[in-house]
């Protein structure tokens, strides 16, 4: 229960503030690659997102597809938007840096669930809800288990467990376990998807 309530706050707080010096040149270079591939300012994308107990804060990632719309003003599709730049962004999950300010800021988690769209939570049954008893975050249990590459049922699954096993030495694991698969690449998308599926109360 320390390093639940504490512990585990005080090292994202440390983690994140020496992630963002260590990295800063980083993003800048990601920043300037943004803004060539878009042609504009906007480098950033946020989003309304529901964090521990559903409360809402806003996600914070790069910018990896542009604003092209259709002759009524439409936006195109995900596949349509997606810039090179953007793909190798996605790719090496370099996109979700951003979300070290949410970490700082008491938002989400280095490791925790990740922070799902506000139109699910409808949807969950009493058991799939109990996700959100922990700060969301950048990796998590079923990132290192698959990802997007898995079924709605499964991530929630591995998002419950991770909630009613919190540890230290789960946390170190989880970290371990993202730098392989970032490195191979593993379960970015699932297959022939952009931003992976949309989860239904109908799934299996």
């Amino acid at each position: 229960m320390i390093y639940r309530n504490f512990v585990k706050r005080l090292l994202d707080c440390l983690a994140s503030f020496l992630a963002i010096g260590l990295l800063f040149p980083l993003f800048l270079i990601i920043s300037i690659g943004i803004y060539a591939a878009n042609k504009n300012r906007n480098l950033f994308f946020t989003q309304i997102r529901p964090g521990k107990n559903a409360k809402m804060f806003k996600i914070i990632k790069f910018k990896t597809m542009t604003d092209a719309q259709d002759e009524k003003g439409k936006l195109l599709s995900d596949k349509d938007r997606m810039t090179k730049f953007g793909k190798v962004l996605r790719s090496t999950s370099l996109d979700e840096l951003p979300q070290l300010l949410n970490v700082l800021k008491g938002d989400m988690s280095i490791v925790g669930p990740r922070p799902l769209l506000p139109k699910y939570l409808p949807l969950y049954n009493e058991r799939q809800a109990r996700r959100h008893e922990v700060k969301p975050g950048i990796t998590g249990w079923t990132q290192v288990n698959g990802r997007n590459s898995i079924s709605w049922n499964k991530k929630f699954e591995m998002d419950v467990w991770y909630a009613e096993n919190l540890c230290f030495t789960l946390d170190m694991k989880i970290l371990w376990m993202t730098i392989l698969k970032v490195l191979n690449r593993e379960g970015i998308n699932a297959p022939d998807s952009v931003s992976g599926m949309t989860f239904t109360i109908h799934e299996n």
